[in-house]
C-alpha cells in the first residue's frame, strides 16, 4: 500500500490540465448547429496551442502520470468543486491484507457450517484465492457461479470447480442467457464477498461429487434429504452474516491488526490536505463505533493526535443502503462507554463527536451539502457507489484494489494483445476481395481457434475466472456498473496525493464502433451525391450549399405570417455542455458567434 509522496507543486503549468483538440475548438462544448470548423472556434484553438508550445502539432499526445499512480474518468470531475470528501471504511479507509483476511474469514463461515450440520470433511478446503473475481453471479437455482456482461449475456459459467462447456450451458440457458431476479440470482459484488464465492464453489462441488449424494436437476439427494442448490446458499449467506455481526471475524481482526490490515503513512497526509484546501471531510461506515474506533485508532492515531481530528463529521451504524432512503434514527454516540444516547439528534453535528445511523436527507442538511458538493469514496459498487449516485447525486469514487492486477497484467501481457490483432487482420484480409457476389465461404476455422486460444491465455493471466472487467472483447456486468455509476476509480484513493486540488478530471470521450474503427481523413472534396440526395442534412454549413440562401432569407423575413418564429436561430454562443464540470457558465464571459455567423451568411 506504501507510495511515495508526489513532489511538491511548481510553478509551471503541467499539460495534463490543458485538455485542447487541434483544430476543433474547446473540446468540451457543443455548439448546438454552429461549425466546429468555424473561423472563431479554430483562432481560439490555435491561440491556445501557441500559448502552450503545442501549435506546431497536428496531433498532440496528452502527458498521463505513472500508471500506479491515475485516477480514471468516466465523467469529468472538477476536483476545486468538491467541498466534502466522504469516505466509506472497510476496504477503503481500512485496506485488509490479502489473502489472509479472506482466508480467515472463510475458515470462520466453514465452522459455522459445520456447527450447524454440515459434513466436517469441508474443513479440508482452503481458501484459494486464484479462483474467486467479484461480481460473480449466483444461480440459486443450478447451483452455479455466473460471469455474464452487462445485458445478462453468460461469458462463464461454473458447477462447483467444473467449467461449463457450450453445449451445457445452453441446456440450462437457453440462448446462454438470464436476467437478474431478485429471488432467483445472487449478485457477489463486494470483497467481502469473495471467501464466499470460493465456499459456494466448494459446496457445491463436494456434494454433486460425493458418493454419499444422487444428483437432482437443482440439489442433491441423499436417502429422505434432499438439500436444494437454493438452500446451499442461503446456509452459506447466513453464516457469512454470523461470523460477520456475531462471530469471531472482527475480534480476531482488532487482535491482530498488523497481520490483516495496510497502515499507510499517507492516509493522514492526504486526509490533511484535503482539509488544508478548504473542504471538508467526514466518514460514513456500516460498521459500528467499537470497531470502527480500534481501526481508525490503528491507522491514524498518534500519542500528540486523536483519530477523530482527521474528520469534520462522523457516522458510525449508518445501515448504508438504507441511509440514502428512509435511513434510520441520528443518535449521538457516548465515546465513554460506545452506547447510543437516547433521543434523536436535531442540532448541528459537531467535529469530534460520533453519531450513528441517521439518513442522507438529514446528514446533508445538518452538514449543509447539496448534492454535487460530496465526493464520496468506497469500494462497495451497490451500497457506497450506485446508491449515493443514482438516489442523492453525489459525485463517486470507487476503490478497486484489484485494478493494480489488471494494470500489470494489461500493460505486462502487451504481446498476447498484439497477437489477437493480427489474427484480426489475418481475418480482414482473407475476406478482402470477396463481396455479396462471391460463391464460396473462406475456411476461418483455425483464425477462429487461435483467437481462442489467444482469449483463453489472456483470461488465465488474471486468474481462474478471468479479469474482473471482461472475458476476452466483452466487458463484464461488474464493468458496467462501474461505468455507469462511478465518476473515478482507481486503485486506492491515495492516488489523488498526485493531482492538485484543482485538478480537472477529463473523462476521455466515449466511442461508438463506427467512430473507433473509421480513421479521420481530411478531404476538400465536396459532399457526395449519393449522400445528398439519400438523406436530410442537418448541418447547417452543409444546407447552406444546397438550398438557395436569397431564398432561405425571403422566406424568414415575410412579415405577413403569424408565425412567432419560422425558423431556428442558429446560437451565437455556447448554451450547452456535454461534460457538466467542464462549463464556463461561472465565469460569466460567453463565447461569441455572431461575427462567425456573420460570415456563414455573406
Amino acid at each position: 500500500m506504501n507510495t511515495e509522496l508526489p513532489p511538491a507543486p511548481s510553478a509551471s503549468v503541467s499539460h495534463d490540465s490543458i485538455n485542447v483538440s487541434v483544430g476543433g475548438g474547446i473540446s468540451s462544448s457543443n455548439y448546438n448547429g454552429a461549425s466546429q470548423n468555424s473561423l472563431a472556434s479554430r483562432s481560439k484553438s490555435i491561440e491556445l496551442l501557441s500559448s502552450t508550445g503545442m501549435g506546431d502539432l497536428t496531433v498532440t499526445k496528452s502527458y498521463k502520470r505513472d500508471t500506479k499512480h491515475r485516477v480514471f474518468v468516466n465523467r469529468s470531475l472538477h476536483l476545486e468543486k468538491i467541498k466534502f470528501f466522504g469516505f466509506d471504511m472497510d476496504y477503503t479507509l481500512a485496506v485488509y491484507k490479502s489473502p489472509q483476511y479472506e482466508s480467515m474469514s472463510f475458515h470462520l463461515v466453514v465452522e459455522r457450517l459445520i456447527s450447524i450440520g454440515y459434513p466436517t470433511q469441508i474443513r479440508d478446503f482452503e481458501y484459494d484465492p486464484t479462483f474467486p473475481v467479484r461480481g460473480l453471479w449466483f444461480d440459486t437455482k443450478y447451483g452455479n457461479l455466473l460471469k455474464v456482461d452487462a445485458y445478462g449475456n453468460l461469458l462463464v459459467c461454473v458447477h462447483g470447480f467444473a467449467f461449463l462447456k457450450p453445449s451445457e450451458v445452453r441446456t440450462l440457458y437457453p440462448n446462454k442467457f438470464i436476467q437478474l431476479e431478485e429471488n432467483r440470482i445472487y449478485v457477489l459484488n463486494t470483497l467481502f464477498n469473495l471467501p464466499e464465492t470460493y465456499l459456494l464453489a466448494c459446496l457445491i462441488d463436494f456434494f454433486t461429487n460425493s458418493d454419499e449424494f444422487t444428483n437432482e436437476p437443482t440439489g442433491v439427494k441423499c436417502h429422505d434429504l434432499y438439500m436444494s442448490f437454493k438452500s446451499i446458499f442461503q446456509d452459506c449467506r447466513d453464516a457469512m452474516d454470523w461470523v460477520h455481526l456475531k462471530g469471531d471475524l472482527k475480534r480476531l481482526t482488532v487482535k491482530n491488526l498488523e497481520n490483516f490490515v495496510h497502515r499507510d503513512t499517507l492516509l493522514p497526509v492526504l486526509l490533511d490536505r484535503m482539509r488544508d484546501h478548504g473542504s471538508k471531510s467526514f466518514l460514513l461506515t456500516n460498521s459500528e463505533y467499537d470497531y470502527t474506533s480500534k481501526i481508525m485508532s490503528y491507522l491514524l492515531e498518534t500519542p500528540e493526535r486523536a483519530w477523530e481530528s482527521y474528520f469534520d463529521y462522523i457516522v458510525v451504524d449508518s445501515k448504508k443502503p438504507n441511509f440514502f432512503g428512509e435511513g434510520t434514527i441520528l443518535r449521538q454516540i457516548d465515546k465513554r462507554t460506545g452506547a447510543q444516547r437516547i433521543g434523536i439528534h436535531t442540532g448541528p453535528l459537531q467535529q469530534g463527536q460520533i453519531y450513528s445511523g441517521g439518513c442522507c436527507d438529514v446528514f446533508s442538511e445538518l452538514i449543509g451539502a447539496k448534492g454535487k458538493d460530496v465526493l464520496y469514496i468506497g469500494d462497495h459498487i451497490f451500497g457506497d457507489i450506485l446508491k449515493s449516485k443514482k438516489i442523492r447525486g453525489w459525485r463517486t469514487f470507487l476503490v478497486i484494489p484489484e485494478l493494480a492486477q489488471e494494470l500489470y497484467v494489461w500493460t505486462n501481457k502487451k504481446m498476447l494483445y498484439n497477437r489477437l490483432q493480427n489474427l484480426d487482420a489475418i481475418l480482414s484480409d482473407i475476406y478482402r476481395n470477396l463481396d455479396s457476389a462471391s460463391p464460396f465461404s473462406p475456411n476461418i476455422s483455425n483464425v477462429q481457434e487461435a483467437m481462442r486460444e489467444v482469449t483463453h491465455e489472456m483470461d488465465l493471466s488474471y486468474g481462474m475466472l478471468g479479469s474482473l472487467f471482461r472475458s476476452g472483447s466483452r466487458q463484464t456486468f461488474f464493468a458496467s456498473q462501474v461505468i455507469r455509476y462511478a465518476d473515478l476509480y482507481a486503485a486506492s484513493f491515495l492516488n489523488l496525493l498526485h493531482y492538485p486540488f484543482s485538478y480537472l478530471f477529463k473523462a476521455p470521450p466515449m466511442l461508438m464502433p463506427h467512430e473507433s474503427t473509421v480513421e479521420h481523413e481530411a478531404t476538400t472534396e465536396p459532399l457526395p451525391q449519393e449522400l445528398v440526395s439519400s438523406v436530410a442534412m442537418r448541418a447547417r454549413s452543409i444546407t447552406e450549399t444546397i438550398e438557395s440562401k436569397a431564398a432561405k432569407r425571403n422566406t424568414a423575413s415575410r412579415t405577413e405570417s403569424t408565425v412567432p418564429h419560422l425558423r431556428a436561430e442558429t446560437p451565437r454562443k455556447l448554451t450547452h455542455h456535454h461534460d457538466e464540470d467542464d462549463s464556463d457558465e461561472d465565469t460569466g464571459l460567453p463565447i461569441k458567434l455572431d461575427h462567425v455567423l456573420k460570415e456563414e451568411d455573406d
